[in-house]
């Protein structure tokens, strides 16, 4: 038998759709079962998110200033995902980001964060505070550059006083542990086993420090990285982080890509503009600068517009314009298109061209994961499901609705007033603050806690739409999908009905 080629009964669907003069969303979809003979948690879900960006979870977190920091893009990295660190930070406050998430499973870290031996207590955990450093080891340097000590945690828990200074809380250098340069991660290994100690200086002959090695570290190394974790060639975490159009965003892209950013993401509300074609072409020298980093461009909603993009060279399409729960762009300026045609006619524009598309916002259940991969989108990125997480950027807060996180348009009038960045995504950038066009809102979530287990939920309604399909991959639901309209009395009969749901966890 013939073998069905992929999306051809997709095609088949949307063209009757076209015919009708439709445009839908999650909603007004779902999946047709098939005949299954594997195990759902056996299926593979690996991707891409650009050309040379690969995704063991088809899932990207948004890069909005209530979502992705770097803890969210560590733990989207650790499940297999990718992270995208928003933009509405300085250059230098967001590739300290980005070199947070590279750090996060160094096996020696070859820079490591020093501080002089006159600098007090109180200092040093302030600028840590301000830096996001989630590690409280510094090697302590004298004034000609010399290790002088070490600071570790227990000398943190143990000072009382914040003017104390490093020299008098550390560890002295003649009761440390040190290696010599050129000392490999086995050895080191060896050394911290049998000695019992957590940090390892390397060190040259004029006790001048050349690196460090960290046991947790070395330990996962040595025992082997899950094999869920997405990592480039050296074993680091992948991640991304959001750039904007025009001179000086240059110098923030090359400072993110020096710090090991693995993917540029140009983000605009409306990616089909000179500027953002003007950026691509500039950042084609930084691309054979830095070989094999990527640079996606969004975001887009049309097929001309999808096709576009890549002809002036991007590395993967962000698509999705006004979808998001807390974008009223589509209420405000009266375009954009339904999530599921958008994503559709963009991924079939861009066939066969070997550019990977982030079906980007609409996303509010797992089943809507399945349906925009099997209409052609290769990864999914999303904001309200992960907003209310532990690791979303902000503090939870009480009210007489329980537990809650604010989750924040990068088009509200609050981003916007705060953030140029923010502005300047919606063309606003030099619009007075009482001027500007909001084109979002602010809310509230509720808390979610632990945000890997919101991103088990996520890929298990996923895995289990593709063993509903009979599919053991992406690609194979793509050629096996084919969908169902749904009437407004079939989208009633989706969710519960006729009953009072006591259990709103689920």
């Amino acid at each position: 038998m013939k073998k069905d080629k992929a999306f051809a009964k997709v095609d088949r669907f949307f063209a009757e759709i076209e015919r009708s003069g439709l445009a839908l969303t999650y909603g007004d979809v779902r999946l047709k079962t098939g005949y299954s003979d594997s195990d759902p948690k056996d299926a593979s879900i690996t991707s891409f998110f650009s050309r040379n960006v690969p995704l063991n979870c088809p899932l990207v977190s948004a890069a909005m200033d209530t979502v992705t920091e770097a803890s969210m893009a560590i733990a989207m990295a650790m499940f297999g995902g990718l992270g995208i660190i928003h933009k509405a930070l300085t250059a230098e406050q967001q590739a300290a980001q980005v070199r947070q998430v590279k750090r996060y499973l160094n096996c020696m870290v070859e820079t490591p964060i020093c501080v002089k031996e006159d600098e007090t207590m109180g200092d040093i955990l302030d600028r840590s505070l301000k830096s996001g450093f989630d590690f409280h080891s510094f090697p302590v340097l004298s004034n000609s550059g010399k290790i002088v000590g070490l600071l570790t945690r227990n000398n943190f828990e143990f000072c009382t006083d914040p003017k104390t200074t490093a020299s008098r809380a550390m560890t002295p250098f003649k009761d440390l542990v040190t290696a010599p340069s050129g000392t490999s991660a086995k050895e080191a290994y060896a050394i911290l086993s049998g000695q019992h100690k957590k940090v390892l200086p390397l060190i040259n002959e004029t006790r001048e420090l050349t690196g460090m090695f960290v046991y947790s570290d070395l330990k996962r190394l040595m025992f082997g990285l899950s094999s869920q974790y997405n990592v480039d060639t050296d074993s680091h975490l992948r991640v991304g982080a959001a750039i904007d159009v025009g001179p000086e965003e240059l110098v923030r892209a090359e400072m993110l890509l020096e710090a090991g950013c693995d993917v540029l993401v140009i983000d605009k509300a409306h990616g089909d503009m000179r500027p953002v074609k003007e950026m691509l072409t500039s950042l084609k020298g930084l691309k054979q600068k830095y070989p094999g980093r990527d640079v996606v461009a969004g975001n887009v909603s049309e097929p001309e517009s999808a096709l576009r993009l890549a002809k002036w060279g991007a590395d993967g399409i962000k698509v999705g314009q006004g979808p998001g729960s807390i974008c009223t762009t589509r209420d405000i300026a009266g375009v954009g298109c339904p999530q599921v045609t958008a994503v559709y006619n963009c991924a079939k524009a861009v066939r066969g061209m070997g550019i990977p598309l982030c079906a980007d916002g609409g996303v509010t259940k797992s089943g809507d994961i399945p349906v925009a991969l099997a209409i052609g989108a290769s990864s999914v990125m999303m904001g309200f499901v992960l907003a209310g997480t532990d690791k979303a950027p902000g503090k939870f807060k009480e009210t007489n609705r329980g537990r809650v996180k604010v989750y924040r348009g990068m088009g509200s009038l609050e981003a916007m007033k705060e953030s140029y960045a923010a502005r300047a995504r919606y063309r606003q950038g030099d619009t007075p603050k009482d001027k500007l066009v909001a084109e979002g809102v602010v809310s509230t979530v509720p808390y979610r806690g632990s945000v890997t287990k919101v991103l088990e939920t996520q890929v298990g309604g996923l895995r289990a739409g593709l063993g509903y399909v009979g599919a053991n991959s992406i690609p194979e639901l793509q050629k096996k999908a084919d969908l169902h309209w749904l009437s407004a009395a079939g989208q009633t009969e989706s969710h519960p009905h006729d009953v009072d749901v006591t259990d709103k966890t689920q």
